[in-house]
């Protein structure tokens, strides 16, 4: 008996360039709140006989905020994939740890779309694919607007032919 080592393969589609962006606001906006809160607790908090170490400590959070500016929406946006195949939807998600998820078409339950304020400036969606699942539903974040409609479309058109309850 011989035994085949089986390689999942990547999904085959990247999310949208504007993600890139799109994460990148977010994370600026993320840290202006931090330094706000960092200025605020050294310059009024932090007791002076603590200032000789804790600036220095400040000043090392603010640089590693700016490289995470920098790395993490080149870095999200390479790793982020998905597909939809006849049978199934694929999706890879993540920038530190990595998720990868596949759910059987035949087990879908709801299809939404999602299109926050910040989303509809950057032209993106995001879908969210409810199956009978315990791991819960499955997202694909930061898609151009009308790719989604066509996802959604396509996921409702194929499992609207499957019969039954996708328990």
């Amino acid at each position: 008996m011989t035994t085949e080592t089986v390689t999942l393969r990547e999904p085959a589609h990247l999310v949208s360039p504007q993600a890139i962006r799109y994460w990148a606001l977010g994370g600026l906006v993320s840290g202006v709140v931090e330094w706000v809160v960092l200025f605020v607790a050294y310059s009024f908090l932090v007791p002076d006989s603590w200032q000789s170490w804790a600036g220095p400590l400040v000043a090392a959070l603010v640089v590693l905020r700016i490289v995470h500016l920098v790395v993490m929406p080149h870095w999200r946006y390479r790793v982020h994939r998905w597909e939809v195949t006849p049978t199934a939807i694929y999706t890879r998600s993540g920038w530190l740890s990595r998720e990868q998820r596949i759910a059987p078409l035949s087990r879908v339950q709801t299809v939404d779309s999602h299109r926050g304020a910040v989303m509809r400036i950057f032209g993106l969606s995001s879908i969210t694919v409810t199956t009978a699942s315990a791991a819960g539903p499955i997202t694909i974040d930061c898609l151009d607007q009308d790719v989604a409609e066509r996802v959604v479309a396509e996921l409702t058109e194929i499992t609207g032919r499957t019969h039954g309850d996708a328990t």
